[in-house]
């Protein structure tokens, strides 16, 4: 791809365009793929999210802040990792007004979404940490990186060793949802539907280096702020396959694969900023970021936590018929893209 700062602003804004419409379109397969691959595995719904779908929607993202980060744009780098989870647990908000039968946290029972998002919560203060301590490196890595990574590998082990051994069930409605396999779930060939999703994933990661290209040359041409446009830009259109996989599972009845999907994903992101500070060449991108990114990162915080409320209360019924964790979530998405944005 040229430089991109060398193209003129109504050809990036365009290829910028191109590039969310083709991750759109490899999305809205995915979530068909991800549930057949749930149930021929074995795996479950939310641990296939959390895992599989979570990863491959992710990863236009990691490429866009792993390619920022190498070009020295750390705070693109981070506010498109802390802006996408924003965005991605808003989402779950769209998907709620999408499930009309209940509010979607009360019919998505899954004690691993609950440990995804206490993980999501720890992760992201790891960030914050590494932020607020001293500026160290080694080997140009701050020692938080790897922590971060390692921290990851275990909340999954932990929300593994849950399903198989869960030590509490969520009380039974008539609305709620559990995971059982389809009826023809071993005519799938595991291998087919494993190739079907690598090569969506191949298309997303194309897509998302096109889109921090593009997103890179609006920073440099436009002289557009690089919080702004990892936060909104970036952010938005490389979260677009969490958006289209998770409306897709919740009509296809697969609920806890949607909040699965969106929790694993958000916990994946945090890795966004590890992998772009081994790439970043100039020291920690922890001590890089700005305060509208830590204003992000605190943001991130705060809907996770609300989102973590809604699941354990499991209101049935609300306003519009969604609960009162989404109106909440909307509320401060749309109020902190505001801060940024002025």
């Amino acid at each position: 791809m040229p430089n991109p700062a060398a193209l003129p602003l109504p050809v990036l804004i365009l290829l910028f365009l191109v590039a969310a419409a083709i991750i759109l379109a490899a999305g809205s397969r995915l979530a068909g793929a991800a549930d057949k691959l749930a149930d021929a595995t074995g795996l479950g719904e939310a641990m296939t999210g959390a895992i599989i779908m979570g990863a491959i929607t992710s990863l236009p993202g990691i490429v866009t802040s792993v390619a920022a980060a190498a070009q020295n744009h750390p705070e693109l780098a981070v506010s498109n990792a802390m802006g996408g989870i924003a965005a991605q647990t808003a989402f779950l908000v769209i998907a709620d007004f999408a499930y009309r039968r209940a509010n979607l946290e009360h019919a998505a029972v899954s004690l691993a979404n609950l440990v995804d998002g206490a993980a999501l919560i720890g992760l992201i203060a790891l960030v914050l940490l590494a932020a607020s301590g001293p500026e160290v490196s080694i080997l140009g890595v701050h020692p938080v990186t790897p922590f971060l990574f390692a921290a990851y590998l275990f909340s999954k082990d932990v929300a593994l060793k849950a399903r198989k051994y869960p030590m509490w069930k969520a009380a039974q409605t008539t609305e709620t949802r559990y995971d059982r396999p389809d009826d023809d779930h071993g005519k799938h060939s595991i291998v087919r539907l494993s190739a079907e999703v690598a090569f969506l994933g191949l298309i997303t990661a194309v897509a998302g280096f096109a889109v921090a290209q593009t997103g890179i040359g609006l920073i440099e041409t436009a002289g557009w702020q690089e919080s702004l446009v990892g936060a909104v830009f970036t952010a938005l259109a490389t979260s677009t396959p969490e958006l289209v996989t998770t409306i897709a599972a919740v009509r296809r009845g697969a609920l806890q694969l949607a909040v699965g999907g969106i929790l694993g994903g958000n916990t994946f992101d945090v890795l966004f900023a590890g992998a772009a500070d081994a790439a970043y060449r100039e020291g920690s991108i922890y001590h890089a970021m700005g305060a509208d990114t830590v204003f992000l990162s605190v943001l991130a915080v705060v809907m996770t936590t609300i989102l973590l409320m809604g699941l354990l209360r499991r209101q049935p019924h609300g306003f519009a018929n969604i609960g009162f964790e989404s109106f909440a979530v909307l509320l401060f998405y749309l109020g902190g893209l505001l801060v940024i944005a002025i």
